[in-house]
C-alpha cells in the first residue's frame, strides 16, 4: 500500500484535485479534476477525456502529478495536502470510457498524517 491510512482517509474525503501534465513540446497544463483512489493508483475520469489536454499530454509523455489540498482551519492556519507524482497511463472505466491513471512514484503529504510526517523535512517520500 503506497498511501498511509490517514492519506487514504483524507483523499477519500475529497472530491476535487488539480492534475498537472506537460506536452511532448514541454507545454504545461493544469486542470481541476474529479478523482478516486483505486488500490495504489489514482483514477481520473471525465465527461470525455479524449478531448482534453491532460489526456493527450499523458498519452505523449506518460507522466502526471495530482495535488489535493484544503484548509482544515483558518484560525489557526492548518493547510493539508497530498501530492502524487508518477507514471500515468490511459485506461478505461467500467463503462468503457477513457480514464487517466497515475501510479505514484513520489508522494508529498502535509498536515494529513502529522504523527508520521510532522514537517517539511519529512513530507516527501519515494514509493515507486
Amino acid at each position: 500500500m503506497v498511501f498511509t491510512d490517514a492519506e487514504l482517509e483524507y483523499l477519500n474525503s475529497q472530491r476535487l484535485g488539480r492534475i498537472a501534465t506537460v506536452s511532448a513540446k514541454g507545454e504545461p497544463d493544469a486542470a481541476a479534476v474529479g478523482f478516486r483512489i483505486d488500490g495504489d493508483e489514482v483514477e481520473i475520469r471525465g465527461l470525455d477525456n479524449t478531448k482534453t489536454r491532460k489526456y493527450w499530454n499523458v498519452k505523449a509523455t506518460g507522466r502526471a502529478s495530482l495535488v489535493v489540498d484544503d484548509l482544515a482551519s483558518v484560525d489557526p492556519w492548518r493547510p493539508r495536502m497530498v501530492k502524487v507524482t508518477g507514471s500515468a497511463t490511459i485506461g478505461t472505466d467500467d463503462r468503457g470510457k477513457p480514464t487517466l491513471r497515475i501510479r505514484p512514484e513520489t508522494i508529498w503529504s502535509f498536515g494529513v498524517d502529522e504523527e508520521r510526517f510532522g514537517g517539511f523535512d519529512q513530507m516527501k517520500r519515494e514509493v515507486g
